[in-house]
């Protein structure tokens, strides 16, 4: 099956075709526009350099989030339109569990993401890519104190380069991935293993995952 994979929950807006979990074209484009600059010509670019039409795609696979809330909008929004203009399945996939694809070793899992002001974004997988946890953002030192119970570790994202000299200090027994960019490519395979399990959404039912609330929410409640 013909997959189109879409991510523009970080900086980088990224649009992929997959043929069932293979990659067979991708752009990574990061060059200072906003992701609503960016996402539509980039998916008319592929489509086009790969003789395609949206209507020979079979699913889209959408990074939900979580990472930037204006990205995450541009991309859950372009999605719904193209999905529901061309009548298509949908698989949502969380940018943590897109990350834990990275590494094919027999260590557990974590996905960093950072999130600002010392916060991070945190999924915790198995050596089969199965949640352990349940989604966290909070502080890195909380997040940190919850995974010294893990004997064998990798850190993965962005949220792990930054915070390296903490973690290797409060985590000694961590190892840390060579490769921490969020591939839209790796979220189109997990997209295919959910439609593997049944696991296929529509339109109307892809939602954004953000796990804690924007800046601006933030600050309205703290002036309350």
């Amino acid at each position: 099956m013909k997959i189109l994979a879409i991510d523009t929950a970080s900086n980088i807006c990224s649009v992929a075709i997959l043929e069932n979990d293979t990659c067979q074209d991708e752009i990574n484009l990061n060059n200072g526009k906003t992701h609503s600059e960016n996402l539509m010509p980039i998916v008319a670019e592929i489509l086009s350099r790969n003789n395609m039409k949206l209507s020979k795609i079979d699913l889209i696979s959408c990074c939900v989030g979580p990472g930037s809330f204006t990205g995450i909008r541009i991309g859950v929004a372009s999605v719904k339109a193209m999905a529901e203009a061309s009548k298509l399945p949908v698989i949502g996939v969380n940018a943590l569990e897109t990350l834990a694809q990275i590494d094919s070793s027999e260590a557990i899992k974590v996905s960093l993401i950072d999130a600002r002001n010392n916060q991070v974004y945190c999924g915790v997988f198995d050596r089969d890519y199965q949640l352990l946890e349940e989604l966290m953002a909070d502080d890195i030192t909380t997040i940190l104190e919850s995974l010294k119970k893990y004997d064998d570790l990798i850190c993965i994202g962005d949220g792990a380069v930054l915070h390296k000299a903490l973690i290797e200090q409060e985590l000694p027994q961590a190892k840390f991935s060579e490769q921490n960019e969020q591939k839209t490519s790796l979220g189109g395979k997990v997209a295919y293993q959910k439609y593997q399990n049944n696991e296929i959404q529509s339109a109307d039912t892809i939602v954004p995952l953000y796990l804690r609330k924007s800046q601006a929410e933030r600050m309205k409640n703290k002036g309350k």
